[in-house]
């Protein structure tokens, strides 16, 4: 055995110390860097039209209800809806019922004169926040005078206006792929008064996109409105 090993195992030793110096002063200034103080998002909710579990909804891959009011949502402080009266986009140009600037308006009421109808089959708005924001949630009222559930309820978000690059995918209950966005795993909802909240998880974006395909009443879409909570990317 040479005379120095011993010198050479510490000057390794001493080597390695220097060289991860700088790793540990980085990850001991990430992990002192302060988080987000997070509080209970506010989602002003409308006026319930139904009471109880709703019966004979033969629908597959359902949802079962909670049976009670649904959690606060925590997200970073100072965030608000950031859809509240934006520009909105729709497949069908002309709806049945209604119009399309009724989807961001904040009224989330269920009666006659504050929802928007589409036309059958897959039919989808897409909502300009007008900005790029970080999105915690985005949240769903398609009709909620009766229980209902819509079909193939997907919502993608990106900073392409025409969703042809840069999508991702938020929820998808699209089971058989039969609007061709691709299989989804979220499960089928009954439609109340709380709306269907979707975790975005802080995604940055400026487009949002919803898609439905009828309902288990009839084939037409409808939505009463949408909300998208976030905060402008810093």
């Amino acid at each position: 055995m040479p005379k120095n090993f011993p010198r050479v195992i510490l000057l390794a030793a001493v080597s390695a110390l220097i060289l991860s110096a700088p790793l540990f002063a980085q990850n001991k200034k990430a992990k002192t860097q302060p988080k987000e103080k997070l509080a209970p998002i506010e989602i002003k909710l409308p006026k319930p039209m139904f009471i109880g579990t709703p019966q004979n909804l033969n629908v597959p891959n359902l949802e079962k209800p909670l049976g009670k009011p649904r959690p606060p949502f925590l997200a970073p402080e100072g965030t608000k809806n950031v859809a509240l009266k934006k520009t909105v986009f729709s497949s069908d140009e002309e709806p049945i019922i209604g119009e399309i600037e009724m989807i961001t308006d904040g009224d989330k009421e269920a009666g006659d004169g504050h929802y928007v109808e589409l036309g059958p089959f897959t039919q989808h708005v897409t909502i300009d926040l007008g900005a790029v924001y970080n999105i915690y949630a985005v949240v769903l009222w398609h009709f909620h005078k009766q229980p209902r559930v819509y079909f193939d309820v997907v919502v993608q978000v990106s900073n392409d206006k025409d969703f042809v690059s840069g999508v991702t995918t938020i929820f998808n209950n699209d089971h058989d792929n039969s609007s061709g966005l691709g299989v989804g795993k979220d499960k089928n909802y009954i439609e109340t008064a709380e709306g269907k909240l979707i975790d975005a998880k802080g995604i940055q974006a400026r487009y949002v996109r919803c898609y439905s395909n009828g309902n288990s009443n009839n084939d037409l879409n409808h939505y009463i409105e949408v909300e998208v909570y976030g905060k402008p990317v810093k």
